[in-house]
Order: structure tokens, then sequence, then C-alpha cells
């Protein structure tokens, strides 16, 4: 299986609705000479740079200040796998190289770290350390995942690392929609967007880019990285595995995916299989593949990304001065983020940065909604449902593979799962766009929920909220478009669509009269 799998003439083999990019003949064989060689060395040089540092390769003196300081180390931190949820002495546990995703029940794994070893320095002493690194460009801690390099991967080499300096996104006050839309002052949003390749995964995709680096250093049988994805979990991967000279293959679900989301993958060299399933069937596939195939799994099944993903919450506190919002509203979908927030919420509580968790919410699109229909059954039998279309399309997901993560968070923060409809997801992302940002449909599935928890009362117009916003806006600009020009039937209310003008004066200035006679102040108190 293996050597017919790593022929050559594989590409042309594949089923119709398997298709992968241009040329991919050529780059197949590529992989074939390297890992079917009897050589085979993944540190090789035709598929390993060490130029981690994007656009160009860092100056030496950046990693040598990076091997002075491991050198001068005295710290030992470590982390390992161990069943999800389980104890500090729990018996099963495994090494950070070792190739593992699931626990021998079958459970999810977690990653755990030495609490005992971290708890050697107190609370100021991580502040400081960390508040230290934020805007440097010392390698690696110029990342703003990589600056918490001992809560993350502590036994890492800075060398393996692979990193474009992700993280460290714009926490974003939103006065304007806060006051007009929700009546609150204190709303921000955290704009995990605004990022490499445009969404959160980057946060959790240069750890495990980084590892998958170490391991092949080490031999072990990594011949490539392989994920399902709605779009940005792929778009995330083949970056990362690019700028490591590591095969990436992606599988995403036929024409459920943005055009800017697809480009990506093809644009970074990745193998792109587009499967006639949905995401859930591609995860099925992906699974099954990893299982027979020495391809690295780099879906949120792999609990490494959310080890990235945890230092958002981190850097939220980090932009308030360590001073813990009231609430922090997450959009889910496979639901690893949901945890990943808590996560790094309590180890800043457990080590002592600060002195509660925020309560988290979890949105879902109404139409991708189990962990909504599961929180409104009392947490009582959890049932997987069909995943409908949906423009929030990056959790159009019915079966996540974090659901047990997920409840767990949502358990021990006083958690909240709300969920929205395709007309209200719009129509809050349209209308927040119109206050000045410029979001995707799944922070309009989390506005959606601050509007009806607001309106509920559950939330106090003088609480301070984050909303989480996964994705940049125009990754998703052909969802607008659709909006404003009356593409969407029963959708609209707030389009705002070009006016053709005639080429003269007159026209132009009535035009501009209407406009501004319904700006003016007495018409228009926002």
């Amino acid at each position: 299986m293996m050597s017919s799998l790593f022929n050559p003439s594989f590409s042309s083999t594949l089923p119709n609705h398997l298709i992968s990019i241009p040329n991919n003949k050529n780059r197949c064989a590529s992989i074939v000479v390297s890992c079917t060689s009897s050589t085979f060395d993944p540190s090789s040089s035709h598929l390993t740079n060490n130029n981690h540092s994007a656009p160009s390769p860092p100056p030496p003196n950046i990693k040598d200040e990076a091997r002075r300081h491991r050198a001068a180390s005295a710290h030992d931190f470590t982390a390992k796998y161990v069943p999800f949820n389980a104890g500090f002495d729990s018996p099963e546990s495994y090494s950070l190289d070792e190739i593992v995703y699931r626990s021998r029940s079958g459970g999810l794994l977690d990653v755990q770290h030495d609490m005992e070893a971290l708890k050697r320095f107190d609370g100021a002493y991580w502040r400081t350390l960390f508040d230290s690194r934020v805007g440097k460009t010392t390698w690696p801690y110029g990342s703003g995942v990589w600056s918490k390099k001992e809560w993350v991967l502590p036994e890492i080499d800075p060398d393996d690392i692979v990193s474009a300096f992700e993280g460290n996104s714009n926490l974003f006050w939103a006065e304007r929609f806060g006051k007009q839309f929700v009546g609150m002052n204190d709303l921000w949003v955290k704009h995990c967007g605004i990022s490499h390749t445009g969404s959160f995964k980057d946060l959790g995709m240069t750890v495990l880019v980084s590892q998958v680096n170490r391991l092949r250093k080490m031999n072990r049988p990594v011949v490539g990285v392989g994920c399902a994805s709605t779009g940005d979990t792929s778009a995330a991967l083949s970056a990362y595995c690019a700028a490591a000279g590591i095969p990436s293959i992606v599988f995403l679900p036929a024409n459920k995916i943005s055009t800017a989301q697809l480009i990506q993958p093809v644009s970074n060299g990745a193998l792109v299989l587009s499967i006639d399933s949905d995401f859930d069937g591609c995860m099925k596939l992906i699974r099954e593949i990893t299982a027979e195939l020495p391809i690295y799994l780099a879906n949120s099944l792999n609990s490494l990304r959310l080890e990235g993903q945890k230092t958002a919450a981190i850097e939220i506190l980090q932009q308030f001065n360590w001073e813990v919002p009231d609430w922090v509203i997450v959009p889910g979908g496979n639901l690893g983020n949901i945890y990943a927030f808590y996560k790094g919420f309590k180890m800043c509580k457990d080590l002592g940065l600060v002195e509660k968790v925020p309560r988290l919410v979890c949105a879902q699109a109404a139409n991708a909604n189990p962990l909504y229909l599961y929180y409104k059954n009392g947490w009582n039998e959890f049932k997987a449902v069909k995943a409908n279309t949906t423009f929030a399309s990056a959790i159009q997901i019915g079966d996540p593979v974090s659901i047990d993560r997920a409840v767990h968070a949502l358990r021990n923060s006083e958690g909240i799962v709300e969920e929205a409809t395709e007309e209200e997801l719009m129509d809050a992302m349209v209308q927040a766009d119109s206050t000045g940002m410029f979001i995707c449909p799944h922070t309009g599935v989390a506005l959606t929920a601050l509007i009806k928890l607001r309106n509920r009362g559950v939330i106090g117009g003088g609480e301070r909220v984050v909303v989480v916003s996964t994705a940049h806006g125009l990754k998703f600009a052909q969802s607008k478009i659709d909006y404003h020009s009356g593409a969407i039937p029963g959708m609209g209310r707030f389009a705002n669509p070009p006016v053709s003008v005639k080429a003269d004066f007159g026209s132009v200035m009535d035009v501009l009269k209407d406009f501004l006679h319904a700006k003016s102040p007495k018409n228009n108190k926002s």
C-alpha cells in the first residue's frame, strides 16, 4: 500500500472527486524519491529550510542569542501527553516526541505541563517575563506564541521552531458598535484574524509544525503533514509547512470553502484534495489515512495546536494589564478553541498571574449547532448533527472532535452556549462593518450571541466583554458582496449597495443631498 501510494503515478489514479492542484504529479514524484529511498533523511536540504523567519532569513545573531539563552537557562520545564482531564499522577503518559493522538481507551489527549516546576516562579515573574518579550525581534520570543515558550513547548530547541512571528494581534475597542447596538462601553474585539494566514489557526500551527520539524530532524518516520479543513486550518498548515520545507496534504470539502481560503494552500504548494463530502467526511478520511501512512495529523484531535491557541487568552490579559475581563465569547465549530482559551486563562490563574477565569461563551451557527443542542439539553446525551450550509463555513461541523474539551471548559467557567441563525449572523457582521470593523461571518456569530445575552440581561451593560474574531474579513469577501448586492434571498436589511449615478453635476448633487440629509444628526443619532 505504501509503495503504490507514493508511486509517481498516484495522482492519475485518484477518483474523479479527488482533485489535486496542477503539476501535483511532479510534486508527488519528488516526494516518492524522498520517502521511499532507503537513505531518506527528513532533515536533508531538499526538504528542510531552516530559515524560519519570513520574509527573509534572520541574521545569525538572532538564533545565536537564542542558543546562548538556552545554554544559560537552569530551568528544567517539561511537558507530556496525558489522557484528557487526567490528574498529575496519571499512570498513562507519553513524550511529546511520540506520535500519538489518542489515549489507550481511545479518548482525547492533552498536553500537561510540570506545574510544580513552573510554580517555582511567582506570578509577578511570569508577568514581567512575558511583558518583556512583546514587540521584540529576539528569536523566537518576538512571536506572540513563543514569547510564552516555557508554557507551550518548553523542551524544543529554538533552531527547530517554525515561526512567522504570529500572535500579538490587535485588541480593538469596539466603542461605536458597543454603544449603538448593545448599550455597552467596554466591548472589545480580539482580532486573531490579523495573522500570517488570516486566521487564529496560525497560533496552533506554529507549534505543531515546529514539533514535526523536530521529529524529522530526529529521523522519526514523518513524510508529511495532513489535515481535513473547512479552509483556515489548511491555509495555516500549508504556509508553515512550506516555510520548513515539509510536504503538506489537505482534505477540503468540495465547493464548501471560499476562494480566498482555497487559494492559500494552492499557493503554498500543498497537495490539495477536493473531497465530495463535508468536513466530517474529510475528517474521517484523514484519520484513516494517517493510521496507515507516516503522515502526521494536524487537526485539533492533535492537542499540540491548542498549546499555541491558548496564548491568545494570555495576550488578552497582557493587553488589559493583567486584568481579567468578565466575559470572553468564542465562535465554535470543532470546539478546540474554546478549550484553548479556557486552558490559557486557567494556567494564568493557577500560576498566580491573575485571580480568576472569565466566563466563557461558545457561539455556534444554528445550521451546525451540536454543542448548543447538548447544552440546552442539560449536557445529557450528546448527539452529532448533519451540518447544514452556513455562511460561517469554517464552523460548519456537525460532529466536533473536541466536544469533551469544550464541555469541560464551559462547565468550569460558568459558561454559556448560544446560537445564531444565518440572517442574524450576517446582519451582525454587516452592522459591525458599518462601525469601522471588517469581520468574518464567524465573528458575526459571536456578536449575535452577545446581542442575545445582552437582550436577556445575562451580560450587564457595565461589564467588560471580549469577542474573539477568528479570521480576517477579506477571506469571506464574497459573502459580503452577496449580502450588499441583494443576492441572498430574504437578507439585506442593512445592505449598502453602490449607487449608479449619471456623469453630470446635478445627478451627483441630488444623490449627495439625499445622503447627507439621511446622515444629519437630527435624523441619525448614531
